[in-house]
């Protein structure tokens, strides 16, 4: 019996490859009917955390939609049991490392923005206030950019993330994401990977009855 966990990013990343669909609602869908015939056949098991889920419905205004409420049913909603996960010093510190190596590039990042928005205004006199706003809000989408890709970009940065490996490393299940940070991370704590295009062909291969799209 084959174990995944899921990640939000399967729904919403369309360019990941999955191949499940063309719009979230499809992919939730598509999935449903297949975990519903797997786990009817004993022939694999769909794990989320509960953060996980919290996040995932976080992009639905209404919760309570069926196609919602009859995938979360049709899933094993798990936390990873912290109490019996020990992670090793050397990955920790590895860990610390890389945090504070982020800290100091995100600096760097407002040190130099800081300047550039200094420059564009030396000399200049004091500009409308909605001309200023024009202005500074292209430097501040440049440097939010900037910043994100430094300090986040093929990094763990919440909580669900961890949870997701974590789990993944408790169940020896395949983690299902197209995350760079958390494939990067679970390799180093040596969960069980897929890459999405071979999840997404192994899936679209369960045969399901036709569903509504």
């Amino acid at each position: 019996m084959e174990l995944y966990v899921l990640d939000t990013n399967v729904f919403f990343n369309m360019e990941a490859r999955f191949g499940l669909g063309e719009k979230t609602e499809d992919v939730v869908k598509l999935l449903t009917a297949i975990i519903k015939k797997q786990t009817s056949e004993q022939s694999a098991i769909y794990y989320m955390t509960p953060r996980t889920v919290e996040e995932f419905l976080s992009f639905f205004d209404d919760k309570s939609q069926l196609f919602l409420t009859e995938f979360i049913s049709s899933l094993t909603v798990k936390t990873p049991d912290y109490s019996m996960m020990q992670i090793p010093s050397h990955i920790l510190s590895q860990f610390i490392d890389e945090v504070r190596q982020r800290a100091y590039r995100g600096m760097n990042i407002a040190e130099e923005e800081m300047k550039n928005v200094g420059q564009i205004f030396m000399g200049k006199e004091v500009l409308p206030k909605k001309d200023f706003e024009i202005t500074i809000g292209q430097r501040v989408k440049h440097f939010r950019e900037r910043y994100r890709h430094a300090t986040r970009y093929g990094f763990i940065d919440s909580v669900a993330d961890l949870d997701n490996i974590l789990l993944a490393k408790e169940l020896q299940a395949y983690l299902i994401t197209s995350d760079e940070g958390i494939v990067k991370w679970g390799r180093t704590l040596g969960i069980k990977e897929m890459r999405p295009e071979v999840f997404g062909q192994r899936v679209r291969d369960v045969e399901v009855p036709h569903h509504q799209g």
